[in-house]
């Protein structure tokens, strides 16, 4: 048994260490032969890097821009989304996908992505309206002449009028004086038909004034010969020149006194209009606008100055026409007063003007008839618009509403990558700017190594922010931000001219945050009372639900039919913005005669004599010590006496003893000057030249 035991643990132990005697071989082979295979492995995957395809995209891409982009179909884009958060059941073409969407299906299609640049667009074709041609001579018919009456302010242009085509205006304008374009077609008596256009002549109506030229023929200038040339006048003449329109003068107010015509000529001399009598081409005519006299000569003067132009027009193709003036009308809309200069305007055209289009729903005159037609020269309100357009557009007839869809659209990009491009130049005006200071702000820590430079420039910052108000705190400078109201877009516009010629913004800050035409509404009472401003509105009425919002909600409702009151109104209440100024003003005047002291008990009190030269001095005011040209005190006095007598005042005359607070050196011939602060209200310093 012990022999068979000794056996078997012997094959046992021979069993064990064989593999200790191979395994080291085995392993060091084995390693090696790893090694081999992995150089061997390597050789094969050492290929040329292929360039990834790069995709242009931009925000708010459809998936059917997104395929287009990256030279795929659709399908590919929704399997690249495939278990993704995105709802593929709804995916349309259409659908509009989220940027970090878009760069996902560009990564996992294995291709590169980057941003459109923000000025870089795509070449449309154009699609905009243009003016026709000039038309075939021989298709030319004569039209009636467009006629401006312009002038100064209460001169008789609106009474000219009137009397031209019996009607009583005058009655009916706010104030007496004209604040719209008023266009009209007079037929005279000896059966021509002339188209007037009444601008007004108030100096905040400039705008108005120069647009009524642009689209005349004649201006015939009104000048009252009691009243010569004045400010609006000569600016008249400028717009007329600047037009190149041909100037007829109507002398209005012949029938007065004081009436001087040739004095009124020989003024025009001074501003280029040169009468006939003077050796000129313009006609001069002497009027009486009131009685009536002489317009007969006034009316042939401007037929024969229109033949002389020899005004025709074309009246057949598509309309182009002038747009005076427009407005929204409760039961109509947006209503536009237009004068037509070339085709037949009819009911169902089509026409576009500016950014927006209409299609002719209904046509009136001057007078509120419907009519079916306009021929060129003639004033029309055409209902029909689908936005309000502003005044002074060119308006022009379209073939179909889709054609009139394209040009708006049209339009429309256009006006938007004007605007992109103003704020990339000031992006990059700012960048620059931010790349100077940047620099200049490095220039002193040049010579600094980079540590030593990391740790000035955060010393600098950590002071800066540390110094920086914080950013929540409301501003406490006066401001007034305004909601601008009119009735038609001109008078708006004038309105906004007005305030951009504000010139006082240090004093109170003036914004508009919002204008329109039309009444007022609750939007615009709740937008004033947000940005805690005001609302203004010409020529509009407020509702009595709108009316107490405003009051509720504290919003100051100033609504005017007078230009130059509304103005007022607002200077008002800008200078009720403004701080109150402190004044002083003096009461009284007392000359030190001598200078004592007198015990208070244990205190040696300097007292000066005085006498009182001018007005009188009060004790509870205060006073202040004047040595020649030089204040060396001011404050309040302690005892004011006559002899031994306390008083509250000492008036002109009387002697006093004057003792102050503190330690004041009186000197003989000094001046004590006792004057009262009062809280003055400022008043702004802008003046809008009216």
């Amino acid at each position: 048994m012990s022999v068979m035991s000794s056996m078997m643990r012997g094959a046992r132990l021979l069993r064990s260490s064989a593999p200790l005697l191979t395994w080291p071989q085995s392993r060091r082979l084995a390693s090696k032969q790893v090694k081999g295979q992995r150089k061997e492995q390597k050789k094969p995957n050492l290929k040329p890097k292929v360039d990834k395809q790069e995709v242009e995209i931009r925000q708010g891409m459809t998936a059917a821009a997104l395929a287009a982009a990256m030279n795929r179909d659709f399908d590919h884009v929704v399997e690249a989304l495939l278990n993704t958060p995105v709802d593929l059941d709804s995916l349309r073409p259409d659908s509009v996908l989220e940027d970090s969407w878009i760069k996902e299906a560009v990564i996992r299609s294995g291709m590169k992505f980057r941003w459109a640049k923000l000025g870089e667009s795509r070449e449309r074709p154009n699609r905009d309206a243009q003016r026709r041609p000039p038309a075939d001579p021989a298709l030319l018919v004569s039209r009636p002449p467009v006629v401006t009456i312009m002038g100064h302010v209460d001169h008789g242009k609106t009474t000219l009028l009137d009397s031209l085509r019996k009607s009583q205006l005058v009655a009916t304008e706010a104030g007496g004086i004209t604040q719209h374009i008023g266009a009209f077609l007079v037929q005279l008596p000896t059966g021509e038909r002339i188209t007037f256009l009444d601008t007004p002549g108030h100096a905040a109506f400039s705008s108005m004034r120069a647009r009524g030229a642009h689209a005349t023929d004649i201006v015939v200038l009104v000048v009252a010969a009691d009243d010569g040339v004045m400010n609006q006048t000569v600016e008249s003449i400028q717009h007329a020149k600047n037009a190149k329109v041909p100037i007829i003068v109507a002398v209005n107010k012949c029938d007065k006194p004081q009436a001087d015509p040739q004095w009124v000529k020989q003024e025009l001399l001074a501003h280029g209009v040169v009468c006939e009598e003077f050796g000129g081409d313009v006609q001069a005519i002497h009027i009486s606008a009131l009685k009536g006299d002489n317009l007969q000569a006034l009316a042939e003067a401007t037929v024969a100055l229109a033949e002389v132009l020899e005004l025709k027009a074309d009246p057949g193709g598509p309309v182009e026409a002038v747009l005076i003036e427009s407005r929204t009308d409760k039961g109509k809309g947006p209503v536009t007063t237009v004068i037509v200069q070339r085709g037949t305007l009819r009911r169902g055209c089509v026409l576009v003007a500016g950014r927006c289009w209409a299609k002719v729903r209904f046509l009136f005159d001057e007078n509120g008839h419907a009519v079916l037609e306009a021929a060129p020269s003639a004033v029309v309100q055409v209902v029909g618009w689908k936005e309000l357009p502003s005044a002074g557009e060119t308006v022009l007839e379209v073939e179909s509403e889709q054609r009139a869809r394209e040009v708006v659209e049209w339009r429309s990009h256009q006006a938007e990558q004007h605007k992109l491009l103003g704020e990339q130049s000031a992006i990059e005006l700012k960048q620059q700017r931010h790349l100077e200071e940047y620099w200049r702000e490095r220039e002193p820590l040049a010579h600094l190594s980079w540590r030593q430079r990391r740790a000035a420039l955060y010393r600098a910052d950590k002071i800066r922010f540390s110094m920086r108000p914080s950013e929540r705190t409301e501003s406490d400078e006066p401001g007034l931000p305004l909601v601008i109201k009119g009735d038609v877009d001109g008078s708006v516009k004038t309105l906004l001219n007005i305030l951009d010629g504000y010139d006082a913004q240090d004093e109170c800050r003036l914004d508009v945050i919002h204008f329109g035409v039309g009444d007022v509404s609750e939007n615009d009472v709740n937008m004033a009372a947000t940005f805690g401003g005001s609302v203004y509105g010409f020529n509009v009425a407020a509702s009595r639900g709108v009316t107490q919002l405003a009051a509720r909600r504290g919003v100051a409702l100033q609504l005017h039919r007078v230009i130059y009151q509304l103005v007022e109104q607002l200077r008002h209440e800008l200078s009720s913005k403004l701080p109150p100024q402190r004044r002083c003003s003096t009461v009284g005047e007392a000359t030190v005669l001598a200078i004592f002291t007198v015990s208070v008990g244990k205190k040696e009190v300097l007292v000066a004599g005085c006498r009182v030269q001018k007005g009188q001095l009060d004790r509870r005011l205060k006073f202040r010590l004047i040595r020649g040209r030089d204040t060396v005190w001011e404050g309040s006095v302690l005892t004011l006496k006559h002899h031994k007598d306390d008083v509250a005042t000492a008036k002109a005359g009387m002697e006093c003893g004057v003792s102050v607070d503190g330690e004041v050196d009186f000197s003989a011939g000094d001046v004590i000057e006792c004057f009262e602060e009062q809280e003055v209200p400022r008043v702004t310093s802008w003046d809008p030249g009216f």
